[in-house]
């Protein structure tokens, strides 16, 4: 069977958990997707405030009370939308099984937690979500609706909680269950959650439905993959910080994911990966707002300004390594990345001096706290140099096109920084980004003066 019979000439569109969140907001949902022929699978997140419920409860709550008070807090969240629907009695069943199967796990994990119990706790919201939203869309009228487990499709390894994706295996289930679906109805299903080939219950980590959906969308060879969240778009910068922010309307795949990297909240940074290989444009858009428009991602760009957009991430941790034996001698650097490895700590940031390296450590799990440099590492480092970390510092990164090519510019932003301490500055390694850390205290401000003369 060649590709093309069998490839989805149609449209996949993602819904986060703020557009989820309730009646009203997923009504919304159903608007977007009555509006756009083309969206035929619709990958959505579990309701706002959800998961951090189902998490918590995850992680053991020995307290029975609040066991208890934890699972009225989810019965509340969906009975008020199963309340709304026309026709909610065979929806409503489903879901309070699924209410039942949680309070089971949870009175588990309240003697013992897991990462694969985690898993089959923390997915429930999807799958919970999905069971309403599929059902709101069909009481419309307007488009028939049938929900979808991914978990069929969806085949990783069983590293619990940031499960690999099988891509092989994705695309041939994909191929047999999920476009013929498509073909005759709007689909709906789960994001950030799939399955082992035991059938055991994964999930992608946290930010992972928006990679699911790419994943969902590379699968059926889709023309188009849209992301609605709470923000009409991508913004020169966080409009909270930099009430001038302007929406961007298009933007390159290389531009984004160097965005998504340094901390813009918009997207995951591994969502465009899929998305890339297969050079499926990508929109990003608000499901409160879709009148505002939005911002697409696209390989190929119309314009690419010397300044595209400024993020800030902040919680980042430096450690300055210092070695007199470094000067002119070899191999300090591979024992230094020998040791991280071997203590399997991803560094984000480098820069180097002929006695010192400086570097930042990469945040790889879902805690949002400061990563650490764990204490054996430490100690292993102490045996070759001298070791200081810092914390409170915030990464400033300025993403744009060409600035090597561009004479002066590095005038422009260092000029009107020139009251703030910069440290550990980066350029080079992309030609689309220029990097550095400052104090968490004056970082905002350093956003603001820096939006103010490069976009305003």
């Amino acid at each position: 069977m060649s590709a093309s019979n069998v490839a989805g000439s149609f449209n996949v569109a993602k819904f986060g958990g703020t557009s989820v969140a309730n009646f009203e907001a997923m009504s919304r949902c159903a608007a977007i997707i009555e509006n756009n022929s083309n969206t035929k699978l619709v990958v959505s997140s579990a309701c706002s405030g959800v998961t951090n419920l189902l998490v918590e409860l995850a992680n053991g709550v020995q307290d029975k009370a609040r066991r208890q008070e934890l699972m009225a807090q989810l019965a509340d969240i969906h009975n008020a939308i199963l309340d709304q629907l026309a026709d909610p009695i065979s929806i409503e069943k489903e879901v309070h099984s699924i209410l039942d199967d949680i309070a089971s796990a949870a009175e588990a994990a309240s003697f013992q937690t897991s990462t694969k119990l985690t898993d089959h706790l923390v997915a429930c919201g999807e799958l919970m979500s999905t069971h309403i939203l599929a059902q709101i869309i069909s009481e419309r009228g307007t488009t028939p609706a049938v929900r979808f487990d991914i978990r069929d499709v969806m085949r990783t390894n069983d590293d619990f909680g940031k499960a690999e994706p099988q891509l092989e295996d994705i695309a041939a289930l994909a191929q047999e269950k999920l476009i013929p679906l498509c073909q005759q109805q709007v689909v709906v299903t789960q994001g950030f959650i799939g399955a082992d080939s035991e059938g055991n219950t994964t999930t992608l980590g946290r930010g992972g439905s928006d990679y699911s959906a790419a994943l969902i969308a590379e699968s059926v060879q889709a023309i188009g993959l849209e992301i609605w969240t709470d923000v009409p778009g991508i913004y020169t910068t966080d409009p909270r910080i930099a009430p001038k922010a302007s929406p961007i309307p298009e933007i390159s795949f290389s531009e984004a994911s160097e965005m998504a990297n340094f901390g813009a909240k918009i997207l995951h940074p591994s969502t465009l990966v899929p998305a890339l290989r297969h050079q499926i444009p990508v929109f990003v858009g608000s499901s409160k707002a879709p009148e505002l428009g939005g911002t697409w991602i696209r390989q190929e760009v119309e314009s690419s300004p010397l300044f595209r957009a400024l993020a800030l991430r902040c919680n980042q941790t430096m450690v300055t390594l210092r070695s007199a034996n470094m000067f002119h001698a070899y191999g300090f650097l591979a024992k230094v990345f020998e040791i991280l490895a071997k203590h399997k700590i991803s560094v984000d940031l480098i820069t180097t001096s002929e006695i010192s390296v400086s570097l930042t450590l990469d945040q790889t799990d879902t805690s949002g706290g400061a990563p650490e440099l764990p204490e054996a590492a430490r100690l292993e480092l102490e045996e070759l140099c001298s070791v200081d970390i810092e914390h409170d510092l915030c990464l400033v990164a300025l993403i744009g096109n060409n600035m090597s090519e561009s004479k002066g510019y590095a005038k422009q932003v260092f000029g009107t920084l020139e009251d703030f301490n910069l440290r550990m500055i980066c350029y080079g390694a992309s030609p689309h980004n220029l990097c550095f850390l400052l104090n968490e205290s004056v970082s905002k401000l350093a956003i603001q003066k820096l939006h103010q003369e490069l976009f305003e």
